[in-house]
């Protein structure tokens, strides 16, 4: 029903740039009753930290996804997939692990919806989230900061325009959320909402239990696309407890080969600012080739009773040649 678009979710704190389909459609061939997909991209970056005098790095990204499926006689669809992502140590980006990491995920899907279990944490945030910027942009800060532990299990279900999706992790945190999409004429509008629990790691490694609510709001207008998104988030510690809120805002468009993007976010911790801000562009040079750029800004420095609670302060420009398949 749904898993073919959600078993291949990369975990949570990885930000997969959108695929791009260098054929007509996805690479698959059959082998008996299983069918094999297979997906990817390769992304070369050059990236300028302007926080570093003469900070100028070359870095290399790619992922490869794997997928097969099958259907059992008894019309339930099975599907093993498996995904493996490496970024190079010399690659800046706030929201790319270094090194090789991979997921894997196994799902069973039928009309009642998809049952989901594996590498699944961030599923729930997929379906839920803003739109993501165009090319390199990247909007730190943008999601609840408490994350679910990496393996567990989820459900995905489709009922009339209401999408609705549920994680639980080994830990017992949850994940949950509901999408409503609906086209009025030339116009479409979708709404979100997202509730989850989970673990933050300060950034003088102390630990804070977190509870999140979000709210998201979008809106397409021909080619283009505009989005608000606003949530609050609690921490919880055996030292001080802090509370959180935040909007982020982004308006996004395609003119020809090009898009475009920009986006905004403002928030507050215990009276102490979080502010991030992202251009991005993206130039289709062919199908499955284009050329890419982003200009990021994030400030976060928070101290709670003595907590180093954030600690960020960093601009980046990163400009880079991508081929997806």
């Amino acid at each position: 029903m749904v898993a073919g678009t959600l078993v291949a979710t990369p975990a949570a704190g990885q930000d997969f740039p959108e695929r791009l389909s260098f054929m007509e459609k996805p690479m698959a061939t059959e082998i008996g009753d299983v069918t094999l997909l297979l997906s990817g991209f390769l992304d070369t970056m050059a990236t300028y930290d302007v926080s570093v005098e003469h900070a100028i790095d070359a870095g290399l990204v790619g992922n490869l996804q794997i997928g097969a499926l099958t259907q059992l006689p008894n019309r339930l669809r099975v599907e093993l997939d498996y995904s493996g992502y490496y970024a190079s140590d010399d690659v800046f980006h706030a929201e790319l692990d270094q090194g090789y990491t991979d997921n894997t995920t196994l799902s069973v899907s039928g009309a009642w919806g998809t049952v989901l279990a594996g590498n699944v944490s961030d599923v729930v945030r997929e379906q839920t989230r803003r739109q993501r910027g165009a090319g390199n942009a990247f909007l730190a800060f943008d999601n609840a900061l408490g994350e679910l532990g990496e393996w567990g299990g989820g459900y995905v279900g489709r009922f009339g325009p209401w999408v609705f999706s549920g994680v639980v992790d080994g830990e017992g945190h949850m994940d949950l959320g509901a999408m409503v999409q609906r086209p009025a004429g030339t116009r479409d509008y979708r709404l979100t909402f997202r509730a989850t629990t989970g673990d933050f790691t300060a950034a003088d490694s102390s630990s804070f239990d977190t509870t999140a609510l979000a709210l998201v709001s979008e809106f397409i207008y021909g080619s283009s696309l505009f989005d608000i998104g606003v949530g609050c988030e609690w921490f919880s510690s055996k030292g001080p407890d802090a509370n959180r809120c935040h909007v982020s805002s982004g308006v996004s468009t395609k003119v020809g080969v090009v898009t475009l993007s920009i986006e905004g976010h403002v928030g507050r911790i215990e009276g102490h600012d979080e502010i991030s801000i992202a251009l991005g562009a993206q130039y289709d040079v062919a199908r499955g080739l284009s050329a890419n750029f982003g200009l990021n800004h994030a400030r976060s420095k928070t101290i709670i009773d003595g907590v180093r609670f954030t600690d960020t302060n960093e601009t980046s420009i990163i400009s880079s040649l991508r081929y997806a398949f």
